[in-house]
């Protein structure tokens, strides 16, 4: 075992199960996916650590508690396809396509789904779709989908991701100011109705397009 493979054991031990984390499909997940592959090279020592890392274009990648939080809230049983709102680093897309069929994911930034292909074909997450557009309005072309997650913060849900759920299924997105937001599950229990709950306190990168922070795309 290297040292990686020791540094991700530990923070599945102190950083997922001592705070809650309990699904079995998580849990192996992230013991799966090298964490390490998508950092930059410099900051590669600190992968496993208990918080987010810079990777560019003010961007983050979520300290790994979150990671797992999330993909828990999303319900997942495996086979589902789902849509992930801004790519990032790749790493989340990597840890979802360890249970789902298929991922497709939307980076409104050029170099960062590069970086995060070269990272996903590295650690063998083949089955993840990347496309660089405004990640507010979805991907039509794909949808619908059984489960969408949001990587960044809206000012509120838009409704273009909700409209893009299967009857049933369910969006987890951070909502609030661009100081703080509140992490919320959106199930879609009818043709135009959804029921919401609040899970957790967060703060993310603000997310940007025609249906967050800022003007810009169209759907």
């Amino acid at each position: 075992m290297n040292a990686y493979s020791i540094a991700r054991k530990r923070m599945v031990e102190k950083q997922l199960l001592a705070r809650g984390i309990s699904d079995p499909i998580v849990i192996k997940a992230m013991q799966l996916v090298p964490r390490h592959f998508f950092v930059e090279a410099g900051l590669q020592e600190q992968a496993y650590s208990d918080f987010p890392l810079p990777i560019g274009h003010k961007q983050t990648i979520s300290q790994p508690f979150i990671v797992a939080f999330m993909t828990q809230a999303l319900l997942l049983e495996g086979g589902e396809r789902v849509l992930e709102i801004g790519t990032g680093s790749g790493y989340q897309a990597a840890v979802l396509a360890q249970i789902v069929r298929q991922v497709y994911t939307v980076e409104r930034i050029a170099e960062l789904a590069r970086t995060a292909r070269r990272a996903l074909d590295k650690a063998g997450s083949y089955n993840v779709h990347i496309k660089v557009d405004d990640g507010t309005c979805g991907w039509e072309g794909q949808a619908p989908f059984d489960r969408i997650i949001t990587t960044a913060g809206a000012p509120q849900v838009p409704l273009s991701l909700k409209s893009q759920l299967t009857p049933g299924g369910c969006l987890v997105i951070p909502v609030g100011d661009q100081g703080s937001q509140v992490l919320k599950r959106i199930t879609r229990v009818g043709d135009e109705r959804y029921d919401e709950e609040s899970l957790l306190d967060c703060r993310f990168v603000p997310l940007i397009g025609k249906h967050g922070w800022a003007e810009g795309g169209t759907c």
